[in-house]
């Protein structure tokens, strides 16, 4: 993990301090510039941990548990069955 060790990280932050937009599938964290740190449930589960904050160049590692994650959407049902006819 060289390039992690090279990561300028602001903080460690636990999942649990952090706030689910379950409508946009992020959680996000405030930021000390006055905006607020992001990482997608999608970069979650596939293990990444550094949420970023798009106004600022700080970086948040994120402390979590995969298995905890709530699931991602799941696909629509009509996709599923337009895919199988």
């Amino acid at each position: 993990m060289a390039d992690d060790e090279q990561l300028a990280i602001y903080d460690e932050v636990e999942i649990e301090d952090m706030t689910f937009d379950p409508a946009m599938q992020i959680y996000h964290y405030p930021c000390p510039c006055g905006d607020r740190f992001e990482i997608a449930l999608a970069d979650l589960q596939d293990s990444a941990d550094i949420a970023v904050c798009p106004s600022c160049s700080l970086m948040i590692r994120v402390i979590f548990e995969v298995d905890d994650l709530p699931k991602g959407p799941e696909p629509d049902e009509t996709q599923q069955v337009a895919v199988a006819a």
